[in-house]
């Protein structure tokens, strides 16, 4: 009888972990989550401002083969559309200069084209994260100057 017992014994001893050792596990892998996930948001946010960064020189190129073929850059009343919808009063218009419409920056807003620029002969920028004039980091503006 008493082999009987040991082996319904040896059958029911349930195997897992302790509720310690998930605490354990929980902890580690709560610190592991605070330790990479900073440096991983950060890599995001430097790869939208390196985004901005290269469709503004993409616009840019588009511009400037604007002007080539007209002679002048569109005004700001025009805007960045006209490089995509050929404005009524430009015959010299060869467009459309991009393949698609005029993108948005990487954070949903849409570019600021002005004619005659502050910086230059035209001003091409973004806001930034915020959509707001100013601010640092990701938050900064992002022109063509």
């Amino acid at each position: 009888m008493k082999a009987g017992l040991r082996g319904f014994m040896k059958r029911h001893i349930q195997h897992g972990f302790t509720l310690l050792e998930l605490l354990v596990v929980l902890v580690i892998i709560g610190l592991l989550a605070g330790y990479v996930a900073p440096r991983y948001f950060a890599q995001v946010g430097k790869a939208e401002v390196k985004t901005a960064r290269a469709q503004i020189d993409a616009l840019e190129k588009a511009l400037d083969q604007y002007r080539l073929d007209t002679g002048h850059y569109p005004s700001t009343e025009q805007g960045l559309a006209a490089l995509y919808t050929h404005p009524a009063e430009e015959a010299k218009w060869e467009g459309p200069y991009l393949k698609k419409g005029v993108p948005a920056d990487p954070w949903g807003h849409p570019y600021q084209y002005r004619q005659p620029g502050e910086h230059g002969e035209y001003d091409l920028f973004s806001y930034g994260k915020d959509g707001q004039t100013g601010g640092s980091g990701e938050d900064a503006d992002i022109g063509n100057w």
